[in-house]
């Protein structure tokens, strides 16, 4: 059996018509037009796709860069004692410092209870078989030694495994080995310990010692004493956490009566660097929507979001953060008080010599505008009143999230739309060559009887000579 395709290759050697590449050429001008307007279409979209996606990344990276930044203690520096050998301090993660400067008065430094066995313990020794009971505030706790056990090292190891608090170790000299044992810092963690079982040679480890046995005391379970900005704090450590908020203290000395200064270095000048470091990023992201926005004059292309309702919603809501209160109280409330102004491009700067005369006028205020302790719906400070915009920008009404749907809806009707035109290219193409198979054999019909009709005649025409 020969094929349309055989017959047309086959009768174009005598007709003379190359129906292959007529069908081609048939085929090719009726996909490419269409086939090159869908692209089009499917570009444009994949363009606005990818330009609205940008957006939303650069939302996002800007808001979680700009809540780092504005933690605190950019307004803070770096933590300062000024009396490093009595105190330290150090942020605490996740807080933000404040009241500073603050002062602190060491008075007593925390302590934990501390014995020593009086006896010395030659190696592998036996200590005795029996129990010892350790009595803190959390409980009661038994520490058995019998034969597995009995010696120096076995009665340290049940005691670190009694799950008391108590903490065992032994220390070698000269003389031998002798079992220490530490509690935790503060008075509530004070311990006793008793032997039970008939055991003489455990009652060397009691305490209070008993009959004339038992650990010598090295130092008592006390609390720290600190006098914070004149309040005393009393505290079972010597890192405390809750006298200055955002700030660990760490006492390393007691001096009754010596003032120690906790404090951030370079206040001011930290809250003028955040800002313009904030102006610079805001008008990156306000630069890149100006170009993804662009509408096209005079025969130029403009930007694949150009006329686009979400970026415009998204530009609106970004411009109204200058004006937009970030406190409800004092003299500066928004960032346009403090020196802070938009052009015509939508991009910000900042007046120096007015933002260094509210800084110097209120530095207290103008740092807690950007960035209040805890913010509230009045007081949302640059950072949520940012994250606010963001949030509502992506809210799933918002035109932000229509216009995302909407984009990635018609990318899918653009895929089908390509599928139907190659599909419809391809019944074409069977068309055409059918039309023109059937065309070949007519040709090739004709040119037999015009080829016999020839014949014929140059023979009649013979036969009359």
């Amino acid at each position: 059996m020969v094929t349309n395709s055989g017959i047309s290759n086959l009768i174009t050697g005598f007709t003379g018509v190359n129906s292959a590449s007529l069908v081609n050429d048939l085929v090719a001008a009726s996909l490419q037009p269409k086939q090159a307007a869908v692209k089009e279409r499917q570009n444009l979209n994949q363009a606005r796709i990818s330009a609205l996606a940008s957006a939303t990344s650069a939302l996002d990276t800007f808001s979680t860069a700009l809540t780092e930044i504005l933690n605190g203690r950019q307004f803070s520096g770096a933590l300062v004692s000024t009396r490093g050998d009595l105190v330290a301090a150090t942020f605490i993660p996740g807080q933000k410092p404040q009241g500073l400067p603050a002062t602190v008065q060491v008075t007593q430094l925390a302590s934990a209870q501390s014995m020593v066995s009086a006896s010395s313990y030659a190696a592998n020794a036996q200590v005795g078989e029996g129990t010892l009971t350790i009595e803190t505030s959390a409980g009661s706790f038994d520490v058995i030694i019998d034969s597995t056990n009995n010696s120096l090292g076995g009665l340290r190891d049940a005691i670190n495994a009694s799950d008391s608090g108590v903490t065992a170790s032994i220390i070698t000299d000269n003389n031998g080995s002798r079992l220490v044992l530490r509690g935790k810092e503060g008075a509530a963690n004070s311990f006793t310990i008793t032997g039970s079982g008939g055991a003489a040679a455990l009652d060397a480890f009691a305490y209070p010692p008993a009959g004339g046995a038992g650990m010598t005391s090295v130092t008592n379970a006390g609390d720290s004493i600190v006098k914070v900005n004149g309040i005393d704090v009393v505290n079972s450590s010597n890192q405390i956490d809750t006298a200055i908020p955002g700030v660990r203290i760490n006492l390393l000395t007691a001096s009754p009566g010596t003032t120690v200064v906790i404090s951030g270095d370079q206040p001011t000048s930290t809250v003028k660097d955040v800002l313009n470091e904030f102006v610079k990023a805001y008008n990156d992201l306000r630069t890149a929507l100006n170009s993804a926005t662009a509408p096209g004059l005079e025969g130029a292309s403009g930007g694949p979001l150009a006329g686009n309702a979400a970026a415009r919603d998204m530009m609106r809501a970004l411009a109204a953060l200058t004006t937009k209160p970030l406190t409800d109280t004092g003299t500066y409330r928004s960032l346009a008080d403090i020196g802070v102004s938009t052009g015509r491009d939508g991009t910000l700067t900042l007046n120096a010599t007015r933002f260094d005369a509210a800084l110097a006028a209120d530095p207290e205020g103008v740092a807690k505008m950007l960035e209040p302790a805890t913010p509230t719906a009045g007081n949302p400070g640059l950072a949520k009143a940012f994250e606010d915009v963001r949030t509502s920008l992506k809210a799933p009404s918002s035109s932000l999230t229509t216009a995302k749907k909407r984009f990635a809806d018609l990318a899918q009707d653009y895929s089908k739309a390509l599928e139907k035109v190659q599909e419809d290219s391809a019944r074409y193409r069977e068309q055409l060559q059918t039309t023109f198979s059937a065309m070949d054999r007519q040709l090739t019909i004709l040119r037999s009887t015009q080829s016999y009709l020839d014949q014929q005649i140059a023979v009649w025409s013979g036969k009359n000579n």
